[in-house]
């Protein structure tokens, strides 16, 4: 970390030791003791501006304190049936760690359904997925490797995808925006492997929903991406 980084780093941390309750208590659930890393991932958000990072920070806890969040992980989608159809709707997984220690997760993005239920319960889950991602299994990959993880990489499977998969533009619209503002740069590169032609289709409506920042960590791979992911993986 440069000067000009390790400063703005500095007095980010300065004002973020001002906040009080709840939102010091929730803060604690968002950077899990790696504070530095917690700050730099929000400070790259906002391209090193540390009064635009404190104010996207100060607005994710307060988030985070509305909709409880902190408790996400022990209320479970209701009624139960509902919850299973939810998940299993959604094909995601760990598949290992990556050569440099970052948890790897398969998303089977073109066989997923998210028809199940409405909306709302699929952005429940996403949040609930977020919060087990940064409360378990990256802390766990830091315990693993002995040095803070915090970022992860994705691989999103595009076997089976359709057209029919922009009807759930209004979700991914929703996705997006909760990821972008209140879990920015949690994921280290995307990797989408086995993309149909109807794709380019898909990418080019999906595409303008993103930040520029995560744009460019997408990658396309070629055919299933094996040649390539075993560099990593």
């Amino acid at each position: 970390m440069g000067t000009g980084s390790q400063d703005a780093t500095n007095r980010f941390k300065a004002l973020m030791d001002q906040v009080e309750e709840p939102l010091k208590t929730t803060y604690q659930n968002v950077h899990q003791g790696y504070h530095a890393e917690t700050l730099a991932r929000f400070l790259k958000a906002r391209e090193w501006n540390v009064i635009k990072a404190h104010k996207m920070l100060v607005d994710c806890l307060h988030w985070r304190v509305q909709n409880e969040i902190d408790n996400i992980l022990t209320k479970p989608i209701i009624p139960t049936d509902l919850y299973r159809a939810v998940r299993n709707s959604q094909l995601i997984g760990m598949s290992g760690y990556s050569r440099e220690g970052l948890p790897v997760f398969a998303h089977g993005v073109g066989l997923s359904t998210f028809d199940k239920a409405s909306v709302h319960y699929y952005v429940q889950s996403h949040i609930q997925i977020n919060e087990y991602r940064d409360r378990i299994v990256l802390p766990t990959a830091s315990r693993k490797y002995g040095r803070p993880i915090t970022t992860c990489v994705k691989v999103l499977d595009m076997t089976g995808l359709k057209l029919s998969a922009l009807n759930q533009i209004k979700l991914m619209t929703i996705i997006s925006t909760i990821d972008d503002m209140n879990y920015p740069e949690k994921t280290n590169t995307y990797y989408i492997v086995n993309a149909p032609y109807i794709f380019s289709a898909c990418w080019k409506v999906v595409k303008p929903l993103l930040q520029e920042r995560t744009r460019k960590k997408v990658q396309v791979l070629s055919g299933n991406g094996r040649d390539e992911l075993l560099k990593v993986w």
